[in-house]
């Protein structure tokens, strides 16, 4: 018989985490979740499924007040919805997950779980797709982002050279990790976006900022910064943990905006160079990012909300009790990371 409790104690909820989630990706780690809880500081409520003393299931939410709505932990939003991708819901099996849902229901009613990673055994109809996520696979192409042009259609591939020809004649100057281009990435995206900037919320700023100062200590931290005739025209703030060189965000003088293809293929020859697993250019459906033929990845979400925040849905519980065991604690991944959609660059 499976036990339903409610997590509710910050300390309780971090050993809970640590337990279950494995820390695969950054997102995965909770002192990544914690620099943004730290500003947010939502209620946690961790959906904690228990069989004979052994722990069978975790569904990590936040209760976001303005929203009337549970959201994936630490509860961080832009425009009322979480931000951060690579979110795991864990269950042993499908029923399992049922009744952590169900459970939720009960208090609060509502809940709105986003960017999802592929949910083994469970129907599309099920969990919807949510958004998109882009990836570039360096060691597909034997690091060699010559080899990764030579898969192109010849007019795609001179489309884009002729693109960061432009930028090259100009002789920019790339500056590497940097800390202090830090606010430069902040008044560039306020400036772009404004209102409709992650940054404009204060608490998600100040929460990026202690994610890179979290990064510069445990040694993860990438700035990258292009600048022309003195003046900069794009910064990027990224990741590289376990392989996998995430690229948080970024923003870029809006008068050049076409410096996207730029930086991002700056972002894949120096991951070429380090030899990485792979570049996560997260969520959003732009131009460049097919056209540089990245390698989708769709994430899935959970909710119960009507359309203003998302389509209600159920979960098949059959489809997803098939779902094979993993390695976080003899739990199953059924849900596994995710993201917000959101631009590096127009």
């Amino acid at each position: 018989m499976v036990r339903i409790r409610l997590a509710t104690d910050l300390e309780d909820c971090h050993n809970l985490w640590l337990r279950t989630v494995p820390p695969e990706r950054v997102t995965d780690l909770w002192c990544v979740r914690e620099c943004f809880h730290r500003w947010y500081q939502r209620r946690p409520v961790f959906v904690v499924a228990e069989r004979a003393g052994e722990l069978v299931g975790l569904l990590p939410l936040s209760w976001i007040e303005e929203s009337r709505c549970y959201g994936f932990f630490p509860g961080e939003t832009w425009h009322g919805k979480t931000w951060l991708e690579q979110n795991r819901i864990l269950a042993q099996d499908g029923a399992v997950l049922e009744q952590m849902l169900a459970a939720v229901e009960e208090p609060e009613a509502r809940y709105h779980v986003r960017y999802l990673l592929p949910i083994t055994g469970v129907s599309l109809k099920a969990a919807p797709v949510d958004e998109i996520g882009y990836l570039f696979l360096p060691p597909r192409f034997n690091y060699d982002l010559d080899t990764f042009f030579r898969s192109f259609a010849r007019k795609s591939a001179k489309k884009i050279q002729r693109a960061v020809d432009e930028y090259a004649s100009r002789n920019p100057e790339v500056r590497l990790d940097d800390p202090a281009d830090f606010d430069l990435l902040v008044q560039m995206n306020m400036d772009r976006f404004g209102g409709d900037s992650y940054f404009a919320d204060r608490r998600f700023t100040e929460g990026f900022r202690d994610l890179m100062r979290l990064s510069i200590a445990e040694g993860w931290f990438r700035m990258t910064t292009v600048i022309v005739d003195g003046e900069p025209e794009a910064v990027d703030f990224g990741c590289v943990y376990r392989g996998t060189y995430t690229l948080m965000g970024g923003g870029t003088n809006a008068r050049f905006p076409g410096i996207a293809k730029y930086i991002n293929l700056f972002h894949m020859r120096r991951a070429c160079e380090e030899r990485y697993d792979e570049v996560d250019f997260l969520c959003g459906d732009f131009l460049w990012k097919p056209m540089f033929h990245l390698t989708p990845r769709p994430l899935f979400k959970v909710s119960n909300v009507e359309e203003s925040l998302g389509a209600p849905l159920g979960v098949d519980a059959g489809a997803c009790a098939s779902a094979s065991v993993g390695e976080a604690g003899g739990t199953v991944a059924c849900a596994g990371a995710s993201g917000v959609g959101r631009e590096l660059h127009a």
